[in-house]
């Protein structure tokens, strides 16, 4: 592995969504993360991606599958945490610790150690044990509440505001500040990453436009939120869409410019009063071309502009392609690492593997004997 995290060891207790987008991001960075997965459960898929080439999260990792309910399985991982840096959980508060690997019982095997753990609702709090997904944390956080158009209910923003952004990245960053402390204090701690707690943190330039009284709760009327005519997606002649965020008033201007618009209404850039009447206005100048048409008058300007690609095309734009923005590792398309880095390029090590597909190779890696690996086979624990 290369990358700015290589040394770094990680033990990931496989769940699903944002626990290992968080271990794919520290993998991806170089980290050697090993997957622990449930032997119990290794043939059992939660997702349709799940223990196939295609489960682009699970990338950059082998797999080692314990059965945890087993004498002797809490024992084993707590021999591989004596080895790691670092370990990722994503159960609901309390599992570990009734699987006998809560953070009281890693770190007294290994002080040093950072604890990471990935729930929705986060260790504490009324609703801690409460089952929950994405939508419910940005729900409770007000995020989702600001999405979505006038008179209709909030458009669900994918997975990406909670799981990806508001928890899995957090649970990185978090990792990554502690794994930095380590090295001044020698101890470790637990990193308590809550999807409600991050999805949160996502809002804090709209909380600051609210309480200068710059942003509304109505959905669809403010000027990030496709209230503002500069700052929305249009329907092209061809049915395909392009997307405009001229906020500045010098790219407004050049917006109106490349698209003939000589309306003295337009001038009126933040009369909030007007954005709904310029909308209707700049909607129909867009359906009077197509979006290729669109591409070659504004793409490359800065009028502030791109097509709205779809998961087809995107990979296959110019500027993706130059950057290498998507790779293609086993036959499957998917985005590259990032960010970038000068001196020590992180890149992926392996496909996705199957759910114990590496188990004696780990542990032999690791510290077990040959008989030790024997024993366990021949106990059902691997």
């Amino acid at each position: 592995m290369t990358g700015p995290l290589k040394g770094i060891r990680v033990i990931e207790m496989v769940g699903i969504g944002p626990g290992p987008f968080c271990a794919m991001m520290l993998a991806d960075m170089g980290a050697e993360v090993i997957r622990i997965d449930q032997k119990r459960r290794s043939a059992q898929a939660i997702l349709p991606t799940q223990n196939t080439r295609f489960d682009v999260l699970a990338r950059g990792r082998r797999s080692l599958a314990i059965d945890l309910k087993k004498p002797g399985g809490a024992q084993a991982v707590l021999k591989l945490v004596a080895a790691a840096d670092a370990l990722i959980e994503g159960y609901r508060p309390g599992v570990m610790e009734r699987l006998g690997l809560g953070p009281d019982v890693c770190l007294e095997r290994k002080p040093a150690l950072v604890y990471g753990r990935m729930t929705g609702w986060g260790q504490t709090g009324p609703l801690a044990q409460a089952a929950g997904h994405d939508l419910n944390y940005i729900a409770l956080t007000g995020a989702l509440h600001a999405m979505g158009r006038p008179g209709e209910p909030p458009s669900p923003p994918l997975n990406l505001v909670g799981d990806f952004g508001g928890g899995a990245m957090m649970l990185a960053f978090g990792m990554v500040c502690a794994l930095l402390e380590v090295r001044s204090s020698g101890k470790g701690q637990v990193v308590d990453a809550a999807m409600t707690d991050g999805a949160a943190l996502l809002t804090a330039m709209v909380y600051g436009f609210k309480a200068a009284g710059a942003w509304s709760n109505r959905r669809g009327a403010n000027l990030l939120d496709g209230g503002a005519h500069f700052y929305d997606s249009y329907a092209c002649a061809d049915g395909k869409f392009v997307a405009v965020g001229s906020l500045e008033p010098q790219f407004y201007a050049l917006l109106l410019e490349l698209c003939g618009i000589e309306d003295p209404d337009f001038l009126a850039q933040m009369d909030v009063r007007r954005w709904p009447e310029l909308k209707a206005k700049l909607a129909a100048v867009f359906k009077t071309k197509t979006r290729d048409q669109w591409c070659g008058l504004m793409e490359g300007t800065d009028a502030c502009f791109a097509p709205v690609l779809d998961l087809d095309e995107a990979p296959m734009h110019p500027h993706n392609r130059a950057r290498q923005t998507f790779i293609d590792l086993d036959g499957v398309v998917q985005p590259a690492p990032a960010p970038r880095f000068s001196r020590t390029p992180p890149e992926v090590g392996r496909p996705p593997a199957a759910a114990g597909e590496h188990s004696e190779e780990i542990l032999a890696e690791w510290g077990w004997s040959g008989e030790e690996i024997a024993a366990m086979r021949a106990a059902g624990l691997i």
